[in-house]
């Protein structure tokens, strides 16, 4: 347990400024660790909440939040993520593993690869509403799967697409809390929540991303933490698949 909230803190200092939260490596850490797997999907879903409500609020109070954007997100994610955690009793164990590795891979990427900047010129002010209810409905699906938020799809997709990177940002503060905490609850309802371990995680990865976020801004360059993370993410992909093929 000590051990498991060393590591919460640190990473969650680490991915604070990440921009995709740290439950993508903290599942994944906790799986190796030997806890069952939907407890470790349940905890990481649980710190997401927690994690990510304290800048949904200061983005709300500082009005850089685009609700109507965020909405049909929010609705979607909201309804799927219990049904991608619902699933994960019904997908094979390798399967799910196969997913969290090809999503680990696709995270590595956008860590290394995926430049906002590149789209800074191509805003949009529409709300297309069928486009952003289908997103809701992956990012919800991923969540509850694989206990990780969907940050990372949400942001890339959206900046992709075409919408400010800042308004995305907030937007995606704001819808992983509640697909997060929906997908937790199944969980909860399945059974597969240790509360120790949720709180030696949830406790220490808060402190954590509370130091990292006002300290790495002033430090680290974020582009430079980014690939950083991204190392991280791809050798946690590499021992996951290593355990898979044993």
């Amino acid at each position: 347990m000590i051990l498991l909230s060393l590591l919460a803190f640190l990473f969650s200092f680490l991915f604070s400024l990440g921009g995709i939260g740290a439950a993508i490596v903290l599942v994944p850490i906790m799986y190796a660790s030997g806890i069952p797997l939907n407890q470790a999907k349940a905890t990481g879903l649980f710190y997401n909440t927690i994690s990510l409500a304290g800048a949904s609020y200061l983005n709300i109070k500082e009005k850089r939040l685009d609700f109507k954007i965020g909405l049909p997100l929010i609705i979607f994610s909201l309804i799927f993520a219990p049904v991608g955690a619902y699933l994960s009793s019904f997908v094979s164990h390798k399967i799910v593993l196969i997913i969290f590795i090809l999503f680990l891979l696709f995270s590595t990427s956008v860590m290394w690869f995926f430049k906002s900047k590149n789209y800074q010129n191509n805003y949009r002010e529409d709300r297309p509403f069928v486009i952003l209810s289908i997103i809701g409905i992956v990012v919800g699906i991923v969540s509850g799967l694989l206990g990780v938020g969907g940050g990372g799809l949400i942001s890339p997709i959206m900046i992709i697409l075409g919408f400010n990177p800042k308004k995305v940002a907030a937007i995606t503060a704001f819808v992983v809390p509640f697909s997060s905490f929906s997908g937790f609850l199944t969980y909860f309802a399945m059974g597969s929540v240790n509360f120790k371990i949720l709180a030696c995680v949830t406790i220490s990865g808060f402190f954590g991303a509370f130091l990292g976020t006002s300290v790495m801004q002033k430090k680290f360059k974020p582009d430079t933490v980014k690939k950083l993370l991204g190392v991280i993410l791809l050798i946690l992909a590499i021992k996951m698949l290593l355990k898979l093929l044993n």
